[in-house]
This record gives structure tokens, C-alpha cells and sequence, in this order.
């Protein structure tokens, strides 16, 4: 899609790019050895800044509802949000650049051994306020009770203090988490799969989220997210399909 004056002016009307970056999603973000901002969805940012020839400002939060409050607000002109119908209602998806799984985290000496023995009666969930597994989960459980951690990254140790049967979310984070803790086991597959989407304010117009949405499949269809992964050592995320 060509980019035209009105297209840039809808991304950037403050006459910077301003993306929204979450570091609740380590697959997508973090820090590096400088405490700089770094990761998949800064690579993409980063990108599309210099197909529309704008001065990059990210806007850096430490939770995916943080994150996307920024852009429905239009806080910030665009961001890295896993595609949900209510997040739909005032933002633009593109189709999926990645995908990640969902997956429950259980103690060692815990009775669960599989995926639908977690929505019962008495069994707690922990999940990150405001992420795509809150969002998931609220809608789909309908005995288990759901315990909201501050962020993604908090969600073990919250499951851990509150002495939680359960927790979830995005299974590398788990993993790490609990080989630091120890005593914990991952159920025996994934509860859902994140489709990891970019966004635009929908107020922006429909040729602005049209040129997102190109971006997104000439960066997958390019190699660019593929390299981005591998670049930052990302395993357990894999390249969504072109659309």
C-alpha cells in the first residue's frame, strides 16, 4: 500500500511515531544489558518508523493493559497487543506476526494432571490483570475463580503468596519461573494460542490500520520477524501464517 501524507499524518499526528511497548511479554520485549528497551516488537516499531520517515518514541509499560489503555487512549499511536474482541473494540488488529502459547502452571504435589480438570468449583487461576489470558480466561471459566496478579512476569510469585492451584500464562515465562522456584510442573498442553497482532487507534481511519495491516504481512513474508526472533534468542514463539 502507498504510503500517502494522510496516512503519515494518522500514525504521527504529535510529529513523532509513538509505539507502545509492553515488557510483560517476554517474547516480544525486554531489556538489554543496558536497560534499553529491546525485543521483537521494538525491531517491528523500529521498522515501520522508517517506512513512514518518523522519529521513533517508545512508550514503555510493564503490562499488556497498561499497553493497550495507551492506544485506545491515544496515548500512543500504535502497539503489540495478542488479538481479543474487547481489545477490538476501539483498536485496529493487524493479522498475527507471531504466536505463543497459553499453558497452566500447577505445584509438583498437585492433583491436576490435565487442562479440564482446571474450571471447578474451589480451583484458584492467577493470571496477569489485563492480559490476553485474563481476558481469555474470564470469558471461558466458568467455576474457577481468577486471581489477578499486577503484570505477566508477577504471576508465579503471586500464585506462590496466595497459595493458588493454579497459574497461567505465556509458557516460556512459566517455565523460567518456576525452574528459579522449583517445585512446579506445566499441565500437558497448551489452553489456548496467542495470536500477537499490531494496532492502531481505530479512530485513525481505516487507510491507516490498511497500511499497518501490509506492513505486518511484508515483515513476515520478508523473513524480518523470523530473523527478529531468532536474533534475540526467542524459542517457543513461531511466525504466524501470511494472511
Amino acid at each position: 500500500m502507498n504510503l500517502t501524507l494522510a496516512i503519515r499524518s494518522a500514525f504521527a499526528p504529535t510529529g513523532k511515531l509513538r509505539a507502545s511497548i509492553n515488557l510483560g511479554n517476554p517474547i516480544l520485549a525486554g531489556r538489554d544489558a543496558d536497560g534499553c528497551p529491546c525485543g521483537v516488537s521494538v525491531d517491528l516499531a523500529g521498522e515501520l518508523a522508517r517506512e513512514l520517515g518518523a522519529e521513533l518514541e517508545l512508550v514503555v509499560f510493564d503490562a499488556a493493559g497498561k499497553s493497550v489503555e495507551a492506544v485506545a487512549a491515544e496515548e500512543a499511536d500504535f502497539g503489540f497487543f495478542a488479538i481479543d474482541p474487547v481489545r477490538g473494540q476501539q483498536i485496529a488488529f493487524t493479522a498475527p506476526y507471531v504466536l505463543i502459547e497459553g499453558y497452566y502452571l500447577v505445584k509438583n504435589d498437585s492433583p491436576l494432571k490435565s487442562n479440564d480438570e482446571v474450571d471447578r468449583a474451589g480451583q484458584r487461576v492467577v493470571v496477569g490483570k489485563g492480559s490476553a489470558y485474563d481476558l481469555y480466561l474470564t470469558r471461558e471459566l466458568k467455576h474457577a475463580t481468577i486471581l489477578r496478579s499486577p503484570t505477566s512476569p508477577t504471576v508465579v510469585q503471586h500464585f506462590l503468596q496466595e497459595g493458588a492451584e493454579v497459574a497461567a500464562g505465556v509458557k516460556q515465562q512459566l517455565e523460567h519461573d518456576a525452574a528459579q522456584a522449583g517445585g512446579m510442573r506445566l499441565l500437558n498442553e497448551r489452553f489456548m494460542v496467542i495470536r500477537q497482532a499490531m494496532g492502531v487507534p481505530k479512530s485513525r481511519g481505516a487507510e491507516a490500520a490498511a497500511f499497518l495491516a501490509a506492513f505486518v504481512e511484508k515483515k513476515k513474508a520478508s523473513g524480518f520477524v523470523a530473523q527478529a526472533l531468532q536474533r534475540h534468542g526467542i524459542s517457543g514463539a513461531s511466525v504466524a501464517p501470511l494472511e
